[in-house]
């Protein structure tokens, strides 16, 4: 989504909560198009060999749980490098050490005030590289799940590339659903001081 687009959105939600006036048509698909990828989302859950209720028969399926999709929670930001990417070590669930290069970071402005969210990079088990963005925020471990919630990233090639930020995208790793399963432990650093009260909750009340 380009950044006018994210900018129309978060006008309509101003007008909407202001002035009591209908969502725009614009608005109206965007959150059509979140709503048509959790139910996606929830098949895929659910049949995919691959998930942890395929995975684990201690596992039951339920469908997931979300806040309503929210535009004020889309942002735009370019990534800003560190100067010197440090390796760092992030904790999985099962108290293993893992190794990530904390590569640069990418701003959120909310409210007039402003945010910073680490950008990672990893290797998955065949070698490929991978970036990652992880985060808790004030709701965790009250509606959302007490780890913390993932993003998917992509880091682009171009330094001046905008990438769209959308928390309603936002969603449990698989330790949330089945202790068979370890994932990385967002560090301190990577807390957002605010609620973020879009995307997935947690799964286990």
């Amino acid at each position: 989504m380009r950044l006018l687009s994210v900018v129309l959105l978060l006008l309509s939600v101003i007008l909407v909560s202001g002035c009591g006036e209908k969502l725009t048509e614009e608005t109206k698909a965007y959150i059509s198009e979140i709503e048509k990828l959790r139910k996606e989302k929830d098949e895929e859950m659910k049949n995919s060999p691959g998930s942890p209720f395929s995975q684990d028969t201690a596992a039951h399926w339920a469908p997931l749980h979300y806040y309503d999709v929210n535009p004020e929670f889309v942002f735009n930001s370019t990534v800003t490098p560190y100067p010197s990417a440090d390796t760092v070590t992030v904790m999985g669930t099962k108290g293993e050490e893992r190794k990530y290069v904390r590569y640069g970071y990418v701003t959120l402005n909310f409210r007039n005030k402003e945010y910073k969210m680490n950008v990672y990079k990893g290797r998955s088990r065949s070698g490929e590289e991978y970036a990652a963005l992880w985060f808790t925020d004030e709701t965790t471990n009250k509606t959302t799940y007490g780890v913390g919630r993932y993003l998917d990233f992509e880091l682009n090639p171009d330094p001046a590339h905008v990438y769209t930020i959308d928390f309603n995208k936002a969603y449990n790793p698989y330790c949330a659903y089945s202790a068979r399963f370890s994932c990385a432990v967002p560090n301190k650093e990577d807390h957002l001081a605010f609620e973020i009260t879009a995307g997935e909750k947690k799964f286990h009340d």
